[in-house]
């Protein structure tokens, strides 16, 4: 998505007031929610617990903090996608869900915004959209701009609504700049959003529920019902949340940063997201209380490497807006190219059983026929179910003897077996495919020796008949980031 116009933005009063605001609620918000992640809520936070001695490092700061400092390297600053995918390969080692994805899909050579759509379980989750405030921060008083910088940081390792709730949220909080009114704000930022974005119904409707019911817990059950996931970072319902918060605190910082976290899922990054917007609003309306725990340095992730960033957050501050001042409102370079995914396809063994086989030794694979699989996230409809099992035999390949871990997720009844023993299986569950965080009953982390290996799957057709989904990969044992070749012929 490009914009054909970069608007002037008009002078905004307290500029650094509001970016410090910016990245002082951010961690504020944050460092409350970061205990919290993943937990289901709702939660009963009206302050730190525990009380930190420092803000607690993030992603959704640490990756912003990637992106300033790369753009200040520049000779001449411009928003790319391309220079923003060079940086997650330099500087980042998250094997986290959707960037666990990206950086395999970039070690693979696919470009944004391939990288980000290609055999990603994760697209319309929260990492791009916890990242946006830099690109307000970059385009005060000029949502369109804001959203066109946020598209070229989100596209690297999302699509769809991971990248519009990403554009929604730069937009929202570069308006803040210059507006207060939270209909008028709300109204500018959703033009971001196309008709079908899920992230558009979602702040919609919470919108709607809020004025007509106004109270907060009962308009967050009606997000679950209708926005809920078992993905605690699924992104329309997170933004739906955090849109609540800053709705519902009618001004106050920390009413707005405790609803959103106590709504649950992904409490840091709500926590962190309304922070961020209510500093911008009102850089004064952040209690001393809040601030006094979390100091003011900046604290980093180990996952961030070879990267001299600043040491607090008032001289990140400076360097943003000096890299602001570069930029100078510069619009990205367009982009017109074709890529294709087509060379990453490998080929498994495909079998059925009647029975769904639960012995200690691997299955044979009777009357197996090779098939290609388009990557390590695969579908197979119901009716293409000969018998009751599927059975897969995928081959991989290690570069070096190491820990490693073997993952096949899948929500429905399965078992695998590696190197011709049983590793692991369940009879269900919510799928979650990232090397990091996959049920334990979806994995397996051992030593395993250079050379070829083998693992069989055994999927069980669910009893409505429909159809499953799986994903399967090999990553290194010791810190969970794919393994980009393992089944293409090499492990790294």
């Amino acid at each position: 998505m490009q914009t054909t116009q970069s608007p002037v933005a008009p002078a905004i009063n307290r500029l650094r007031d509001k970016i410090i605001g910016c990245w002082l609620g951010k961690a504020v918000g944050g460092t409350l929610g970061m205990p919290y992640e993943g937990h289901d809520g709702p939660l009963n936070l009206s302050f730190y617990n525990p009380v930190p001695r420092e803000m607690l490092p993030n992603d959704d700061l640490d990756l912003q903090v990637v992106w300033a400092c790369v753009l200040d390297k520049l000779s001449h600053v411009t928003v790319d996608r391309h220079i923003l995918a060079q940086a997650w390969l330099d500087h980042v080692e998250f094997p986290w869900d959707e960037y666990g994805v990206a950086i395999r899909n970039l070690k693979l050579g696919l470009k944004a915004p391939l990288s980000g759509e290609y055999d990603n379980f994760f697209v319309n989750a929260m990492g791009a959209p916890i990242r946006s405030e830099i690109w307000a921060c970059l385009a005060p008083g000029n949502p369109a701009l804001a959203a066109a910088y946020a598209y070229e940081d989100g596209c690297v390792d999302h699509c769809g609504d991971g990248v519009w709730a990403e554009m929604f949220l730069a937009a929202l909080e570069s308006a803040a700049f210059v507006e207060t009114d939270p209909d008028r704000l709300l109204d500018s930022a959703l033009t971001t959003l196309p008709a079908e974005s899920a992230t558009r119904r979602a702040v919609a409707d919470t919108r709607v529920w809020y004025k007509e019911l106004g109270d907060w817990k009962a308009v967050r059950e009606r997000i679950l019902q209708k926005y809920g996931s078992d993905n605690f970072t699924y992104a329309p319902m997170n933004i739906a949340f955090t849109v609540l918060g800053w709705l519902a605190s009618e001004g106050d910082f920390s009413e707005a940063i405790c609803i959103a976290v106590n709504c649950g899922k992904d409490t840091d990054c709500t926590g962190a997201t309304a922070g961020a917007l209510m500093g911008i609003l009102d850089p004064d309306g952040i209690p001393e209380r809040w601030l006094a725990p979390i100091g003011r340095s900046l604290v980093l992730s180990p996952g961030i490497v070879n990267l001299s960033a600043p040491g607090s957050l008032d001289e990140f501050t400076d360097l943003v807006i000096n890299v602001a001042g570069r930029l100078a409102g510069r619009l990205p370079s367009p982009r017109h190219y074709e890529q294709s995914a087509e060379g990453l396809a490998f080929k498994v063994q495909r079998a059925f059983a009647d029975e769904f086989p639960v012995q200690d030794t691997a299955p044979i694979l009777g009357d197996a026929t090779t098939v290609e699989l388009s990557g390590n996230f695969a579908r197979l409809s119901g009716t293409d179910f000969e018998k009751n099992t599927l059975l897969l035999r995928y081959e991989f390949v290690l570069d070096q003897t190491a820990p490693t871990i073997v993952m096949v997720n899948t929500p429905a009844r399965s078992r695998v077996w590696l190197d011709g023993a049983f590793a692991f299986g369940r009879d269900g569950g919510a799928m979650v495919p990232s090397p990091h965080r996959a049920p334990k009953d979806q994995l397996t982390n051992r030593p395993l020796d250079a050379g070829k290996h083998e693992f069989i799957v055994a999927i069980e057709k669910p009893a409505n008949g429909g159809g499953v989904e799986w994903v399967a990969a090999v990553a290194d044992g010791k810190t969970a980031i794919w393994h980009p070749r393992a089944f293409l012929g090499g492990g790294r």
